[in-house]
């Protein structure tokens, strides 16, 4: 790991740890060879680092395109392997760069949801993660993270007491045989992704 990672791993992993007692639910799905799609719900600001501190390789992120431009968190998204991208509008840049780290055996974290929950509730999948699927061709791994709403829940403050479990899905090869891209194909993927992720519980 490049050692600004490192030292975030090891932080954000003494916290989930130490304050949280952070647990795993199917463990052994989280090690294997080769490049993912991590896809993940989103309900707080501690779910990239929660999820990535799970893993023993270096996950890469994405992040809101404006949240670059402050100085201070820019400089830290950078180190932290995060790809900017518009949530409004994927561009392609933040497309290449996807296929790019996905080609050379990188896992990549996503949420389908597009943004955090407002009140911890799964939302709506957007059509955009369906398009990083279908370009990328890349296998997903459905997760779901719970617990971490109620330690940091959007407009909070400062963290709460709560107890935090990822649990890990079964990862799958989405079928793209036959299916022309279109807009409904992705959003036929967002939504499949976003069903296996509602499937997983504690």
């Amino acid at each position: 790991m490049p050692l600004t990672y490192w030292l975030g791993h090891c932080f954000f992993r003494a916290l989930a740890h130490g304050l949280y007692d952070f647990r795993v639910i199917g463990a052994e799905r989280l090690h294997f060879q080769g490049p993912a799609l991590i896809a993940a719900n989103h309900v707080s600001f501690l779910d990239p680092p929660f999820i990535g501190q799970a893993f023993t390789e270096p996950l890469y992120f994405f992040a809101r395109k404006t949240l670059f431009d402050h100085p201070i968190v820019g400089w830290v998204l950078r180190r932290w392997q995060t790809i900017p991208i518009d949530r409004d509008k994927p561009d392609a840049s933040s497309l290449k760069a996807t296929i790019r780290l996905l080609k050379s055996g990188k896992k990549v974290l996503i949420f389908p949801e597009g943004t955090r929950s407002p009140d911890g509730t799964l939302q709506t999948a957007e059509a955009g993660v369906g398009l990083f699927i279908a370009k990328t061709r890349a296998p997903v791994l459905p997760v779901r993270i719970f617990g971490s709403f109620e330690a940091f829940p959007r407009k909070a403050g400062f963290l709460r007491p709560a107890q935090i479990t990822l649990v890990i899905g079964e990862k799958y090869q989405p079928d793209l045989e036959s299916r022309s891209h279109s807009r409904d194909l992705y959003q036929a993927l967002a939504d499949e992704v976003m069903e296996r992720i509602s499937g997983l519980s504690v």
